[in-house]
């Protein structure tokens, strides 16, 4: 017959079975995460590389090589510190740690196309050409108005002036004021923000990319990971998962739906062009790369945020 001591032995051993398998079972349920320091903390997209681990140094000075050029506007602004402690925040939401390797290069590649081609001084024969002025403004030079328009959540400031600042410009109060809540800084009263700190200019730009303009609608994120998926509606309006269809949520109809123009043209090479630099190769430019023919998802006639 088993003895006491024997019996209390064989209990202990079914406890430690029970837990075992109890954990075994949350582990499989619970999603993993991953710990990359500051940079990535607390999220499924940190078991991804994180942007630093494929976008260095040495690759943000060649996307934007002419930037503190003696006649660049916004010489000694812009820096790799700047941009890697602004994506902090937003890797974890999948910025940049999205899909595999290639899918995260391509983003960033994307990302700052529109960013390169928004704050260029390059023009036709600039030496270097005219991709290589990226990152020459971070403001609009010759404001033509003070962008204040009525809006009862987001009122101007008296003797504050809403042109365009920032990595990706902002305009206009009720843009400054949804995107200052959402970066949780007062853009509303203090909008000059964005031309004297380089990591709230990327921080607003960041935040715009990977949020929706409106319910219901995607991000610039959504479409170009392959997150969002097409209704009916938008396939009749030729919005389709790509690089064409992140313009249509950045500016809709100013770019998109008016054929083959400049200023969409612009911004698809500058993100091919990145994607070179950043050995990617313009190949994997991916499907649906313009905005040629698409219905903008808020057309400029109706009131549109941010």
């Amino acid at each position: 017959m088993a003895t006491e001591k024997q019996w209390r032995q064989a209990a202990v051993m079914v406890v430690v079975v029970v837990l075992a398998v109890a954990g075994g079972a949350a582990s499989k349920s619970k999603p993993k995460t991953c710990d990359k320091g500051w940079e990535c903390k607390n999220s499924v997209y940190c078991c991804n590389d994180t942007i630093s681990d494929f976008f260095q140094v040495y690759q943000f000075e060649n996307l934007f090589s002419k930037r503190n050029a003696p006649i660049a506007h916004a010489v000694g602004f812009w820096d790799y510190h700047s941009f890697i402690t602004a994506s902090a925040l937003f890797q974890p939401l999948g910025f940049g740690t999205t899909g595999g390797k290639q899918m995260a290069m391509k983003e960033v590649a994307a990302f700052l196309g529109h960013v390169g081609s928004k704050t260029s001084c390059g023009y036709g024969v600039a030496t270097g050409g005219p991709l290589a002025w990226g990152l020459c403004y971070n403001h609009e030079m010759s404001p033509s108005q003070s962008y204040c328009n009525l809006d009862y959540l987001y009122p101007c400031t008296p003797g504050v002036d809403y042109y365009g600042r920032g990595a990706l410009p902002v305009y206009w109060n009720y843009n400054y004021g949804i995107i200052g809540d959402g970066i949780k800084v007062d853009l509303l009263y203090h909008p000059e923000y964005l031309e004297q700190n380089a990591t709230l200019a990327f921080q607003a730009a960041f935040w715009r990319w990977m949020t929706p303009m409106k319910k219901k609608q995607p991000s610039a994120h959504d479409v170009f990971v392959g997150n969002w998926k097409p209704s009916k509606n938008d396939t009749l309006a030729k919005r389709l998962p790509g690089f064409g269809t992140t313009m249509n949520v950045l500016y809709g109809d100013q770019v998109c739906g008016q054929g083959s123009i400049d200023a969409m043209n612009s911004i698809i090479s500058h993100y091919q062009y990145y994607l070179d630099l950043m050995g990617v190769g313009r190949q994997y430019s991916g499907d649906n790369l313009d905005c040629a023919e698409q219905e903008a998802f808020n057309p400029s006639y109706q009131p549109a945020s941010a």
